[in-house]
């Protein structure tokens, strides 16, 4: 998704990230405690961000690993988006893929899909979490949301923000500095993500489900 957060920053738009975990049980071999794991993940993410043009980032600190799309959950997410006011959200697929299990982190389900709950009904909803009114968030109503990982019906053309990607990802020294495929393989996903959109030979594209919730 890094490629199309550099594309909306190119182009003028506000873009703020939330951070359900800060990826304190990531699966390494390291002697770390979780602090220190998480402190070197939320500051890689950081830089990661900054690689896009986006700044402001909310980190939930939600326990890395045993993350559930709780009702506790859903009001923290609705809560950044009475925060924020977004116009957009975009999130991670809720489904399992069967075809490549690595694509489906639990984590990853779990907030795309408490996220699709906070937008809808939650965040919009002033009877949803009326402890979030007492505290002064307003009501919202996202107008779009976008979802990476499910059939496609829009596709970005992220081939000028592709090397922006790449030192996104490479910020995350911790998780992928060990990987020297890592340009090579971001670059056939971008490609296959091209063609499934129709962009020209060469292009690279990052795919999205558009899913309206007016």
């Amino acid at each position: 998704m890094a490629g199309t957060m550099a594309v909306l920053t190119g182009h003028g738009v506000d873009v703020a990230y939330c951070l359900v975990t800060s990826g304190d049980a990531g699966g390494d071999a390291s002697t770390l405690t979780k602090d220190e794991r998480a402190q070197i993940r939320e500051a890689e993410q950081t830089a990661a961000a900054a690689a896009v043009g986006v700044s402001n980032l909310t980190f939930l600190r939600w326990p890395d690993g045993k993350v559930e799309p709780t009702l506790e959950l859903r009001k923290a997410i609705s809560r950044v988006i009475r925060t924020h006011r977004p116009d957009l959200v975009i999130t991670q697929n809720p489904e399992r893929n069967f075809e490549r299990i690595y694509a489906s982190h639990p984590d990853h389900m779990a907030a795309g899909e408490a996220t699709l709950r906070a937008v809808y009904p939650d965040a919009r909803n002033p009877h949803a979490f009326p402890e979030l009114l007492e505290e002064g968030f307003i009501p919202h109503a996202v107008a779009t949301v976008w979802v990476g990982g499910l059939t496609p019906n829009l596709v970005v053309d992220i081939t000028d923000t592709f090397p922006a990607k790449i030192a996104a990802l490479k910020s995350h020294v911790s998780q992928v500095g060990h990987r020297d495929d890592l340009e090579e393989t971001m670059r056939a996903w971008a490609t296959t993500g091209a063609e499934t959109g129709g962009l020209a030979p060469g292009r690279f594209g990052e795919t999205f489900r558009v899913v309206n919730t007016a």
